[in-house]
């Protein structure tokens, strides 16, 4: 990793967004070819966005769930980071980053399930979703991930 030690880390936000039974969407990427892996709506923050208004495209983008149908409650304190594992440094991103620096965002969803369309952009992130207990997050995400998850769970679930 030496190589790449010297990169920076992607500018990244995510939300863990809860319905009313307090469980929390996961989806399952449509790019992951080993493991069964699921995550919450993450991705980049374009030069100059604001990151709460990068949290909605996000979720937007890949869940289809429009912003109308959010409340959102909290953010992380602070910036939480994770390198890229050996196998994917100079394959992700155009090798252009180490790993990624991201903020977190709560929010509550007050929509329906047929709210939530996968499909709605092209193209798609996910190739399935499903509510989830939050404390199951860190078992379902990719390895690398999961200190991200695990302190967002810590972070957010007193607020659920």
């Amino acid at each position: 990793m030496n190589e790449f030690a010297n990169l920076p880390y992607r500018p990244c936000v995510g939300i863990m967004l809860v319905n009313h039974a307090g469980r929390a969407f996961t989806g399952k990427r449509i790019d992951t070819k080993e493991g069964d892996w699921w995550q919450m709506p993450q991705g980049g923050v374009d030069t100059g966005e604001d990151l709460r208004d990068a949290a909605m495209r996000e979720l937007w983008e890949e869940t289809g769930i429009e912003s109308r149908h959010v409340e959102i409650v909290a953010r992380t304190r602070e910036e939480l980071l994770y390198d890229l594992p050996e196998s994917l440094l100079g394959k992700l991103w155009k090798g252009r980053y180490r790993g990624q620096r991201q903020h977190w965002f709560l929010g509550r969803f007050s929509g329906n399930d047929p709210d939530v369309r996968l499909d709605a952009h092209d193209p798609a992130e996910f190739c399935d979703w499903k509510w989830v207990e939050p404390k199951l997050l860190p078992e379902l995400i990719v390895p690398f991930k999961k200190s991200v998850y695990q302190a967002v769970l810590d972070e957010f679930l007193p607020l659920i």
